[in-house]
């Protein structure tokens, strides 16, 4: 759900192409013949969802691709982009789910191509990535199964990352003063005002303060790796299969939306996890402790990264709040998808703060504790 290079969180870029002219491009570019297709939800990129027919070259059963444009200001970095594919190409090759790009009519993973006709002639990379099966985390009932999973997943993804992928253009992930990056949470002093004046407003200043205080200091003494940075409900997806109607057992079977990766610490994925996995619980104080477990299955946290978990929660859900309202100022018309976190993210945020984070974490790492000697399958 990002935007931008800089601490611009959301610039008028957005493209907003017609299904013809969507259509054309497949066949332009990718040289397939589209036999239908529909748009599909996206912060502040465009992404369809494409069938193409079988008889022009498309391998047998992959005939449902994404479409991603992306918008014009992230076009202006290859670099990144290619980073972002690279990943996701490497990650499907250590055998995550995650989609791999159809190459162009070139032998090119990505092509830009004029947006439109207009004086500014915008243009937007373009990319045609495998279809992933699955239903989203947001749209299942959640159990402390996959929140289990999900932060296995986390960790396990960083990791490969972090040890095992290297290419030229992964220098592009270092991004500076990027908005989502989690150590940037002081950064949204400037987009506050979106909130206008109440108690929600109150709650991340002092989550702001705080984490100048008690998080900045202690970033060095974190261990560095590379961040997907934004495990959330709508990019993970996952298959179902249950032996009753009462036990459902999942299994992730998709990763989506690199663009948020950058370098950061292992200690921000998972409260990233966290954070988007609060949403989608009736119980959402007790959700950290299993996807807790779940990454500390993998990678054990220090004292030091634990220690800063709880303001790091609080932090994504101020970015994610103080982002989107900006945002929804900016592009009122999609201001329904982008408030989707808002919907039940400030009651979580002030439940936190209202029950305090002894409590909190208290309840997380008894959680995750637990676990030890009872580990899922």
């Amino acid at each position: 759900m990002s935007s931008g290079s800089d601490c611009q969180p959301q610039a008028l870029t957005k493209p907003a192409l017609g299904e013809k002219e969507v259509t054309d491009l497949v066949d332009r570019v990718f040289g397939l013949k589209v036999s239908w297709i529909r748009p599909l939800p996206s912060y502040d990129d465009q992404n369809f969802h494409v069938r193409v027919s079988r008889n022009q070259g498309a391998d047998e059963g992959a005939d449902e691709y994404v479409l991603k444009i992306t918008n014009s200001e992230d076009s202006q970095q290859p670099d990144l982009l290619e980073a972002q594919t690279r990943a996701m190409m490497f990650l499907n090759a250590e055998g995550f789910p995650s989609a791999t790009p159809y190459l162009t009519k070139d032998g090119n993973i990505m092509s830009l191509e004029s947006g439109d006709t207009g004086p500014e002639n915008k243009k937007y990379m373009v990319r045609l990535l495998t279809y992933l099966p699955g239903t989203p985390v947001a749209k299942t009932a959640t159990n402390t199964q996959i929140f289990y999973e999900i932060g296995k997943l986390a960790a396990s993804l960083d990791k490969a990352l972090s040890e095992k992928f290297h290419h030229p253009s992964v220098k592009s992930l270092h991004r500076g003063q990027f908005i989502w990056n989690l150590a940037n949470v002081p950064l949204l002093d400037q987009y506050i005002y979106a909130l206008g004046q109440n108690r929600y407003r109150e709650v991340v200043e002092q989550v702001i303060e705080q984490f100048k205080g008690k998080v900045i200091p202690k970033l060095s003494s974190f261990r560095a790796c590379i961040n997907h940075g934004d495990l959330n409900d709508h990019n993970i997806l996952v298959d179902t299969s249950s032996t009753s109607l009462e036990n459902h057992h999942y299994k992730v079977s998709g990763i989506l939306d690199f663009s948020d990766m950058s370098y950061g610490y292992y200690v921000f994925e998972v409260a990233i996890a966290i954070m988007y996995m609060m949403i989608e619980s009736p119980d959402p104080l007790s959700v950290g402790g299993h996807v807790l477990a779940g990454f500390e299955s993998v990678l054990p946290l220090t004292e030091e990264e634990r220690g800063a978990l709880f303001l790091l929660v609080s932090g994504r859900f101020s970015q994610s709040l103080v982002i989107a309202a900006h945002t929804a100022l900016l592009y009122p018309e999609n201001k329904e998808y982008l408030m989707i976190t808002a919907k039940t993210g400030w009651k979580h945020l002030m439940k936190m703060f209202e029950v305090g984070q002894e409590a909190v974490e208290n309840k997380w790492f008894e959680t995750a504790k637990a676990y030890v000697n009872h580990a899922p399958a």
